[in-house]
């Protein structure tokens, strides 16, 4: 696995995110450690780019990672991880790709309004998965971030892809084919992406059941 680390000084990191760094490389070890100092300079890097930017370069940093289902990594069937928690296994699921891309964006100052985690049916694999959706408009068609396809394009382009129900910070929808969708209530009311949040907030961290980054 190669990491776009960046040329920036570590002293460019500042002490909230050093101490970061230093929780998650004592639980996790040190490679660990670098993708967090990877990430972090990636989104210093980038902060002051346009949302397309923004948006392939945390597309392109996260679908480095190995993709494995929750039993595999977490032991549980379905365990949605948070960013710190995902940069130390150096994988995960569907959910853990979506999941740290829209935390990021939505870091790097992204309105959480163009946002949305959408879970849908892939036709292809015939089951559930999860994507990133970013609304340039509530008018426009969204693009999809998606760890199964590196490129990122218009959700009316994966007709592979049948949207059930989206999410962002505060709202949820159900949804019907590609549109916006039925407003059906706060987020909240997922008990998976509360505690998520919450434990993302304590930095609570999980150990996963394999060490990926054993040779």
């Amino acid at each position: 696995m190669t990491w776009l680390l960046l040329a920036l000084p570590l002293n460019a990191l500042n002490e909230q995110d050093q101490a970061v760094i230093d929780r998650v490389t004592a639980f996790y070890g040190e490679r660990a450690g670098k993708r967090m100092i990877a990430w972090r300079q990636l989104l210093t890097s980038v902060s002051h780019q346009q949302d397309w930017q923004k948006l392939e370069q945390v597309n392109r940093f996260f679908n480095q990672f190995s993709f494995l289902n929750d039993i595999e990594i977490w032991g549980e069937n379905d365990y949605w991880a948070t960013p710190f928690e995902f940069l130390g296994a150096a994988g995960g699921d569907c959910e853990d790709f979506t999941i740290a891309k829209y935390f990021s964006l939505r870091e790097l100052g992204v309105d959480d309004q163009k946002l949305r985690l959408v879970y849908v049916k892939s036709l292809k694999l015939n089951q559930f998965h999860m994507v990133l959706a970013y609304y340039a408009s509530p008018s426009e068609v969204p693009v999809l971030l998606d760890n199964l396809d590196p490129d990122i394009k218009p959700a009316t382009e994966r007709r592979d892809l049948l949207p059930v129900y989206s999410f962002n910070g505060s709202q949820l929808w159900l949804m019907k084919q590609q549109g916006q969708g039925q407003l059906a209530g706060k987020s909240s009311r997922l008990k998976r992406w509360t505690n998520l949040r919450d434990r993302f907030d304590a930095q609570k961290l999980a150990r996963p059941l394999i060490n990926l980054d054993q040779p």
